[in-house]
């Protein structure tokens, strides 16, 4: 079992068209996992073997395992504090920026393990975008700015391709017909959900094989949250989505696998429509029902 204690890194928004393999050398089978996988004819996306999360003395997250099926949507549910976004943050080392966090156990993206020795958390994150419950463009640029960030940093200049992977990805994220004539306004001009949108291509615009989003919808109106499933629903024929959320109809709607987490635990992990209609677990019949939570 890998322990990694967390040092204070810095975050990356972007990507190189193509990426080496996150250790320099190809990447290792993975072993089979003790966990409560659904089945799938593809090889998993991600595989989360015995993970553990501390923040100082307490403990958050207790030996998850489970396997992220490729170019799938999986939810993750729970009631508050139950660890959902700690998980979720834990698939690309988000927790590497807050000094004492620690992880253990094994998260391996296509059979790597990202906290292996060697392996740098930027390329992991390059690979592994995230999206957060709060729109976070940035203020002093551009609606194109906002998008081209992450690739301008890596070093990216043309202008031609940059306009062309801007374009790409606002069509992607189902913006660009409402900006294409306003590329050059401020970010922060659009709307609530238009800003989640512009989000959602800037972390598209870098090619990342994974997308997690942290209750994307959770601040919008009925009809950009709307966008944002229809969104995701098109987006998942080409990249692995793992989606936070406390809306039970959203996940109803959106994912094709959900998992349930309570108190720190992974309860249940099935495909959706077992969840809703037939868990296994009382305290997954007992959630999705209303009980509580």
């Amino acid at each position: 079992m890998n322990t990694i204690m967390i040092d204070r890194g810095e975050m990356d928004t972007g990507a190189s068209p193509a990426e080496p393999p996150l250790s320099g050398q190809a990447p290792p089978s993975t072993p089979a996992l003790q966990s409560l996988p659904p089945s799938s004819s593809t090889a998993p996306a991600l595989s989360v073997k015995d993970l553990c999360v501390y923040f100082g003395p307490n403990q958050v997250l207790r030996s998850v395992s489970l396997e992220v099926p490729a170019r799938a949507v999986t939810a993750i549910i729970g009631p508050s504090g139950c660890g959902k976004s700690t998980f979720l943050r834990s698939l690309n080392r988000m927790h590497d920026l807050v000094p004492s966090a620690r992880v253990e156990g094994e998260v391996k993206l296509f059979g790597q393990d990202i906290y292996g020795p060697g392996v740098e958390a930027v390329l992991v994150r390059r690979r592994v975008g995230m999206v957060f419950q709060k729109s976070n463009p940035f203020p002093t640029m551009s609606v194109s700015d906002n998008v081209t960030v992450g690739l301008r940093l890596n070093g990216l200049r043309r202008r031609a391709l940059l306009a062309e992977r801007m374009e790409q990805s606002l069509v992607m994220a189902a913006l660009w017909d409402e900006v294409k004539d306003r590329l050059n306004a401020p970010a922060i001009s659009l709307s609530g959900g238009q800003q989640q949108r512009l989000c959602i291509a800037r972390a598209l615009a870098v090619q990342p094989e994974v997308l997690l989003m942290d209750e994307p919808a959770s601040a919008l109106d009925p009809l950009a949250t709307a966008k944002i499933e229809d969104l995701i629903l098109s987006l998942k024929k080409d990249y692995t989505i793992v989606i936070v959320t406390h809306n039970m109809q959203q996940a109803a709607r959106v994912s094709d696998f959900t998992a349930f987490f309570y108190l720190g635990e992974l309860i249940e992990y099935d495909t959706t429509s077992k969840i809703f209609t037939s868990p296994s677990q009382k305290r997954t019949e007992d959630y999705v029902t209303g009980r509580f939570g």
